[in-house]
């Protein structure tokens, strides 16, 4: 599983004529393909709240759940009972992203940041739907959103929280 720190950035802002909420909710389809064209699938539920938290429910293929607060990221891999905790050293700006973001037709928007590409796809509301880029290993990754829900304020600390049994084995990188 590729982790993408690009996924920290919701926020209660309009640039670029994309709205993004206070918090986000919605379930999400993820394609990463490799240069080799090998492509592996994930789905799940992901939740933002503010402009640092985040918490990725995968589903599938494998249970895993992906949270951060914007300086620790922690990976839970429900399957291998395992724990894995990383210390943030480089994210990504959203807002510069975002402010880059400029209109390609009525619903996709593509920006330049730190010499990558995003294309950002939006819906007729000016919501969040998906966005595509390639990430620094040259996979090309998509994330589909739908079944979203915008609101006003944060998420409560305990639906954010990526919560595991005490006997999972952790590793602190």
């Amino acid at each position: 599983m590729r982790v993408s720190l690009l996924l920290l950035w919701v926020s209660s802002v309009l640039f670029g004529g994309i709205t993004l909420p206070e918090n986000f909710q919605a379930t999400f389809s993820q394609k990463i393909t490799n240069t080799k064209k090998s492509v592996i699938s994930y789905g799940g539920e992901v939740r933002f709240s503010n402009e640092t938290l985040f918490k990725w429910s995968y589903k599938t293929p494998t249970q895993k759940e992906v949270c951060t607060n914007s300086s620790e990221l922690m990976v839970v891999d429900h399957d291998l009972e395992q724990v894995s905790v990383y210390l943030i050293d480089k994210g990504i700006d959203i807002t510069k992203i975002l402010q880059n973001a400029k209109p390609k037709t009525a619903t996709v928007y593509v920006a330049e940041y730190e010499n990558k590409h995003y294309t950002i796809q939006i819906d007729a509301q000016k919501r969040l739907q998906g966005i595509a880029y390639y990430d620094d290993l040259d996979n090309k990754v998509q994330i589909v959103f739908s079944d979203i829900r915008y609101g006003k304020g944060s998420l409560p600390a305990n639906v954010m929280r990526c919560d595991y049994p005490i006997e999972y084995d952790k590793i602190e990188g």
